[in-house]
């Protein structure tokens, strides 16, 4: 990593700083309302990006409390002042109600307390009431000083010289209760916290929370306020436990969101849940509130990584800021930072709750965006199976096939697919041990209660290889013309997509496999072309992350000491620079970057001008393909020679251990969508074919399922050969390298930014979010 950043285009460092200079600004960044975790990575960022464009930042404690009260709860904040806050739950600024500010007065009070510290931008994190709160602030601002001035508290060169506010708001909340972004900081780290009880006991609150946590462990049933249980629930929901018990599934999981209600607005408590299943069923039942478990613990690598994307945008947005610009909101839309009109985004919000309080259920689920719609069917779809004679069978037998290294996150795949399968009808196969498993016949029926409990299981239960089918071709043509196989799921990562331009390739010889095929990415790598996200690269970052904490921790009463650390990836450098970002890293040296030995050079020399200050610990992760002579161990002998009498090294490699371990939230649910979205594109081309004797043989029928943005889309694998680097195994063009800007500028680096990637103002639209 180039320190003075000498490959960016000349003169575009200081175009960034002519751009958004922060000089002779003050920044105030307050939390508000519950903790939520991730909260102490956004105070970070803000503070950081502030100072590294000139501005002052100021912590104001206690949220609006303490801009009310003013004095010590106002105080300016250093680039130590957030050092090693990464890892640490909650929010190191503090966060209170406050009655005193929903008055004048207390506004008032507030608004005179900036001013002395010549603050006139605030970045509020917190909910749609903290939000609301800093919107209606900004409106009156220009009214609070004209009558602070008739009061003889300012003078009229204040007023004119402070005369606008600007605000930004982020959103904390770990309901992802708010509308306008896909995700708010902290619902992945309360998902953590949720699924490590429900993996724990094999019941949890909160909306969206517990719909995913639904999701990600396949619980039995659902109670949401905004859906809520149709008429005759309560027999409904116990002819489906009896018949678990029957078929040997000792363990059901109900989970009860906070302010769950039936038809009627009638409230279903966990107590009420319980009463009902000991009476009519005699099961021995337990119940298990998770309450403020939820808040806790320290925040997951998604929170860590958002809320320093959201930091770093909040800053920018308030620099553009101009009086006539609307206070926003800086939101995630797929992986772009965004910004959305705050009191929008507060009104769908507050429209939500009135739909439910009006009991028009369906308005409150599409006012809630398509994400949540959509993770409700399919929650529906893999909970509930229907009758065999409701089933309409179609006599189409679909093959799912794990391919390449495992990945956590594959079963829960292999389990939505076979259940979406057996609900639109067909036939489903499993495919033991990859294409080599696939050429010796290894290939059952797989029912619906056999995936039963696979969500949360890591690794690969079908077995995988890294063995690709071109020396197969022939036996497994055999193997498809004798199960009669009909359509081709394959989950996995590069080879898989190998596999899936080899069986392309063959289809002029082998008619058999003239058949529609789509491939769903899953591998920790990342590496995948045509699809921003893969299964298991999640879970692979928690664990990176968590390790570099735990490996923090270790020398916390040990002076000057810096980490090496070694990531998976191939020649793909996502862990590492992800994992830098999550872990505040220094450095990360990855393939597509190139670097030398004056760029290694320079990370010593900012490291040990670090260590001169009250930061006495460094952070250096290595993609572990990244250079083929600058390796681990070259590095870490470097840095420990360079290093002699400053700081001393410790190298670590991480190895496989980032491919096992339960799989993390977001593994288990994309997994489970992205799957049941392939499950849906294999059941419609089927359909194409029906009475027909169709054979599949253009380009469309044979794709890779992929995330770009935030748009689902199949593309033929025959298209993604022009976008892929076969020698390195990469794709040519990698969302992820936009962030390097990032960890560079909070590891106190110079670094450009291009501002052309951030968000600009956008009206926020129901069915969009």
């Amino acid at each position: 990593m180039d320190a003075d950043d000498s490959r960016a285009p000349k003169g575009s460092l200081r175009k960034f700083l002519e751009h958004l200079s922060g000089a002779g600004k003050a920044i105030g960044v307050l939390t508000s309302g519950g903790d939520a975790q991730g909260m102490n990575a956004a105070v970070r960022a803000v503070v950081r990006m502030g100072i590294y464009v000139g501005a002052k930042v100021y912590f104001i404690y206690e949220g609006y409390q303490g801009m009310v009260d003013g004095g010590s709860n106002i105080a300016e904040a250093d680039w130590e002042s957030v050092s090693s806050i990464l890892q640490v739950g909650g929010t190191i600024i503090g966060s209170a109600r406050c009655q005193a500010f929903r008055t004048r007065e207390g506004r008032l009070k507030a608004a005179c307390n900036l001013l002395q510290r010549g603050i006139t931008n605030l970045c509020v994190i917190g909910g749609d009431g903290s939000l609301t709160g800093a919107n209606l602030f900004r409106k009156e601002w220009s009214g609070l000083l004209e009558e602070l001035a008739r009061n003889g508290q300012i003078d009229k060169e204040a007023v004119q010289k402070y005369a606008y506010l600007n605000v930004v708001g982020m959103v904390g909340s770990i309901d992802n209760d708010f509308c306008g972004t896909d995700m708010t900081i902290g619902t992945d780290s309360a998902l953590h916290r949720i699924i490590e009880v429900v993996d724990a006991i094999m019941t949890t609150a909160q909306r969206y929370l517990a719909l995913v946590s639904a999701l990600a462990c396949g619980a039995d049933w659902v109670f949401l306020p905004e859906s809520p249980p149709e008429e005759g629930w309560e027999e409904q929901m116990c002819v489906k436990l009896s018949e678990n018990r029957a078929r040997k599934k000792r363990l059901n999981i109900i989970i009860v969101a906070e302010g769950a209600i039936d038809t009627q607005n009638k409230p279903i408590t966990s107590e009420k849940i319980k009463e009902l299943v000991v009476t009519q069923l005699g099961y021995d039942t337990r119940v298990t509130i998770l309450g403020h478990v939820q808040r806790g613990g320290t925040p997951s690598a998604f929170d860590r990584i958002l809320a320093s994307r959201m930091g770093v945008e909040a800053v920018i947005a308030l620099l553009e800021a101009t009086p006539d610009t609307p206070a926003c909101v800086v939101s995630l839309n797929g992986n772009h930072a965004v910004r959305l009109p705050l009191m929008e985004c507060v009104q769908m919000t507050q429209d939500v709750q009135k739909a439910m309080d009006e009991r028009r259920f369906q308005d409150a689920v599409r006012l809630r965006g398509r994400s949540f719609a959509g993770n409700l069917n399919t929650y529906k779809r893999l909970a509930i199976k229907l009758p065999d004679d409701q089933i309409p069978k179609t006599n189409c037998n679909v093959a799912v096939i794990n391919v390449g290294a495992p990945a956590a996150g594959m079963n829960a795949a292999v389990r939505s697919a076979v259940r979406v399968g057996i609900a639109d009808g067909h036939r489903m196969l499993a495919i033991y041990d990859g294409f080599d498993g696939f050429a010796k016949g290894q290939i059952k029926e797989i029912g619906w209660t056999d995936v039963g409990g696979w969500t949360g299981q890591g690794g690969s239960i079908l077995g995988t290889k890294r063995v690709l089918p071109g020396k197969y071709l022939e036996e497994i043509a055999t193997q498809m013309r004798t199960h009669s196989i009909n359509a081709l799921l394959i989950i996995g990562g590069f080879e898989a997509y190998l596999g899936l331009l080899e069986l392309s390739a063959a289809r002029e010889k082998h008619e058999e496999f003239c058949v529609p095929m789509v491939m769903v990415p899953a591998t920790v790598s990342n590496n995948v072309p045509g699809s921003d996200f893969s299964i298991g690269a999640d879970t692979a970052l928690n664990t990176i992350t968590d390790t570099c904490d735990r490996i923090k921790q270790s020398a916390s009463g040990t002076k000057r000491r810096v980490f090496i650390i070694e990531t998976m990836g191939g020649y793909c450098g996502y862990l590492a620079n992800m994992g830098g970002l999550a872990a505040g890293a220094d450095a990360a040296y990855i393939f597509e970057e190139p670097f030398d030995i004056r760029d290694l050079q320079s990370n010593v020399e900012h490291l040990t001008e670090k260590m001169k200050t009250t930061i006495q610990r460094g952070l250096v992760l290595r993609n572990e393909s990244c250079s083929e002579n600058y390796t681990t161990d070259f590095i870490y002998q470097l840095y420990s020679e360079e290093g002699k009498g400053v700081f001393d090294c410790r190298k670590n490699v991480l190895g496989h251990m980032q491919q096992g371990g339960a799989p993390s939230p977001f593994d288990r649910n994309f997994g489970t969508k992205i799957s049941a979205r392939a499950m849906e594109w294999i059941t419609a081309k089927l359909k194409e074919a029906r009475g027909r004797g169709k054979k599949f043989t253009t380009d469309d029928s044979i794709c890779v399922l992929g995330i770009s943005k935030r748009n689902v889309i199949f593309q033929p694998v025959a298209e993604l050969k022009k976008q892929t680097d076969f020698e390195h195994r990469i794709p040519k063009e990698q969302w992820w390298l936009k962030l390097r800007p990032l960890m560079k500028i909070l590891a106190k680096y110079k670094a450009s930014y291009d501002v052309s990637d951030s968000g600009q103002l956008e009206h926020v639209q129901p069915w969009s979010v």
